[in-house]
């Protein structure tokens, strides 16, 4: 299978501030969406590009470990781009090899600022990560489509 080419994902995801409404799937198979920031960074295992936003919560997160099939768009104006694919977790729970507590804060990070995020304490930032058990959330990207130019 071809990954999808996410550098239009890139280039759109700062004309609202990384803005994005993702829709996971419901243990009774209903869609949940929500609104995060998420932007496209470099997996930390693969290299590969991704797409990514940091959560929390044990219902999202017991959600997407056992229906991982995610969809996340986003939108500017009247035009859009979506990415399809499957979300894979890394986080206090959800350990990844090669990820220790110093890759996870980097991790989260780097999720932020993909997603065109900025901040004037890093330390407070890292704290409130880590004092909340954020997780970051890499979908593998199957599909990109939409109407962006």
């Amino acid at each position: 299978m071809t990954v999808p080419d996410l550098t239009p994902v890139r280039r759109f995801v700062g004309r609202d501030h990384g803005l994005a409404s993702v829709s996971i799937v419901r243990a009774d198979g209903t869609p949940h969406a929500s609104l995060v920031n998420a932007g496209v960074l470099e997996h930390p295992l693969t290299g590969r590009p991704v797409v990514g936003y940091v959560t929390y919560g044990p219902v999202k997160l017991r959600s997407l470990r056992e229906r991982p099939a995610t969809s996340i768009l986003w939108r500017a104006g009247w035009e859009w781009i979506g990415v399809d694919g499957r979300s894979g977790l890394i986080g206090p729970d959800d350990p990844a090899d090669g990820i220790d507590a110093e890759g996870l804060r980097l991790l989260l990070r780097a999720v932020f600022t993909g997603a065109g995020g900025t901040h004037d304490d890093w330390d407070a930032y890292d704290r409130v990560m880590r004092e909340e058990r954020r997780v970051a959330v890499l979908i593998e990207p199957e599909r990109v489509y939409g109407t962006y130019s």
